[in-house]
Order: structure tokens, then sequence, then C-alpha cells
């Protein structure tokens, strides 16, 4: 209930002043969420940090679902309200529990990852991954962007200074010197950023839809391995295997996963005391790295 006072609070600061009640959403980490039933207007959904990290933080993720609507083609909330203290978006559906709708989010994202292709990685501004800043400053180099921008910026933050010791350190330097080893060379595309299940939803006709950003310029590769690192439901591997055939993976695209998804687990690691088996995942992708003894 706490929850659901504040939001209506910053609901109140910011105008909108009929509502009638708000009920706590689940499934976020980061920040409060809410379903705001309104006297004289449609329920929205609104979203408010109790601290926010950063006054651009609601403005670059409004951004976000802007340029995966209108780059890449994917269905979004509306963006009714996006400020220092606030985001107000309107209401989608859960998504359903079947096969068609997955095979329907494989198309919406090959076409997105095919038809945004850029000539370099990165974003024209920085945004938000939970409450950590990402850092996007463009560079022609993918394995380089992602070494420096998305793996070792981590590295110096207090929980992951605390969670990893100076072996899986070093392994995770040695992993990014030899990206372009491990990783084929393949251009930057718009990518969501943050795309785990929970970010998957639907609109009010069962079309996939999606929330909470984090885009930017970067390997197609990085949503898959969200989506595939993260218990998908049974019925999302119809979207594995047509995802795969839409963009012609090669075989070997599952071994790759747990290399680019290390941005992930370091990003939940240096946020969440509870890192749901992070530093587990980091520790087990950077064995065969670490110095021999």
């Amino acid at each position: 209930m706490r929850s659901a006072t504040f939001l209506v609070e910053r609901l109140l600061r910011a105008g909108i002043r009929d509502v009638v009640t708000v009920e706590p959403a689940t499934g976020g980490v980061a920040a409060l969420a809410g379903i705001a039933t309104r006297r004289d207007a449609p329920p929205v959904f609104v979203k408010a940090f109790a601290d926010a990290p950063a006054d651009d933080v609601f403005v670059a993720e409004a951004e976000g679902l802007t340029a995966l609507r209108e780059f890449g083609g994917v269905a979004t909330p509306e963006v009714i309200m996006a400020g220092r203290e606030l985001l107000v978006l309107s209401v989608l559906r859960p998504r359903p529990h079947s096969e068609t709708f997955w095979e329907q989010f494989a198309h919406a994202l090959a076409h997105m990852h095919l038809s945004t292709t850029h000539p370099r990685f990165g974003w024209h501004r920085d945004n938000w991954l939970g409450r950590r800043r990402q850092i996007n400053t463009f560079d022609d180099d993918g394995f380089a962007f992602f070494a420096q921008h998305r793996l070792l910026r981590w590295l110096g933050q207090p929980r992951v200074e605390a969670a990893l010791d100076s072996a899986d350190r070093a392994a995770l330097e040695r992993l990014c010197r030899r990206l372009p080893d491990l990783l084929p060379d393949r251009p930057a595309c718009l990518t969501h950023g943050d795309l785990w299940a929970q970010n998957i939803l639907a609109t009010p006709d069962g079309q996939p839809a999606l929330i909470d950003p984090a885009v930017s310029y970067l390997w197609a590769e990085v949503d898959l391995a969200h989506v595939w690192s993260t218990s998908p439901p049974p019925e999302a591997q119809r979207f594995f295997a047509v995802y795969a055939e839409l963009t012609s993976l090669d075989s070997d695209w599952r071994t790759r996963m747990p290399i680019i998804q290390l941005r992930q687990h370091l990003a939940v690691l240096a946020q969440f005391d509870d890192d749901w088996g992070a530093a587990d995942q980091i520790r087990a992708t950077l064995a065969p790295f670490r110095p021999r003894t």
C-alpha cells in the first residue's frame, strides 16, 4: 500500500487529479509501478522511483519506446507523460500463453533487427539500465564498444568488486581481448537492450508489445541472449526456431549466449543485493578464461 500511496502522490503532483485507485504492478525490480484507475479517463500505467537516479531517466525511457515503435516497427505503449518524477503510459495486456504469440514476436523482433542496421555502435545519448546509467558513446568497433561499455564498465562497482575476485576480473579482461575470436563480426542494429520475458506484453488486440527499453545500436544477439538466458516459458521455444530461420542464424548461436549475456548478469550483480544467481553465472562463463595455476 505504501507504493500505491506514493504513486498517487506523484500523479497528483503531475496534475493528474482524477485517480480513484492505484493497483501496484508486479514484475519490475528497479522502480515502483502500478495501474491507476481514473474517473474521467482510461486507466494508465504509472512508474516512479522513490529516489530517482537522475532527472532524465524517464525521458530517456520514453525516447526508447518511441524509437522501438517508429524505427523498429514494434508495438509499445503510448507515452502520456514523461518527466523527472514520473512516467505515465497507456495500459497493455499480459502476453498470452501461446506459441502463436511467440511466433508473432519472432517476426516482429527479426524485422526490427534486420531493418535498422547502423554503421556505428552506440546511441546519440546515454540512457538507463535499471538504476544505472548505460554508456552509449558511439564506436565504429563493436567488439571495443561491447567490451568497454557493456562489460568492463561494471568493474569498480561495489557489489561487483565484492562478488568477483582478482582472478575473475582478470578472466573478464582476457575474455574482452578475445571477443573478435569468440563472436562473429555482425553489424549494429536497434536493440531493446533489456529484453527479458517480463518486458514482453501484448497490445489490446493481442499483438506483441515491448516495455522498459535500454536502447542502443548493438548486435541483435544482445536481445536474443536476454530472452534465451532468463527462463523463457515453454511456449517460447517456437520463438527461437522462427527467429533463427528469419535471421539466418548459424547453428552455433546457442554457444554464444552465455558470453553475450555477461552484460546483463554484471548489471544485475552491480545493482541488487539478491542477484538471482548472476554471480554464479558470471563465474561459470569466465571459468575458461581464468589464469591457469
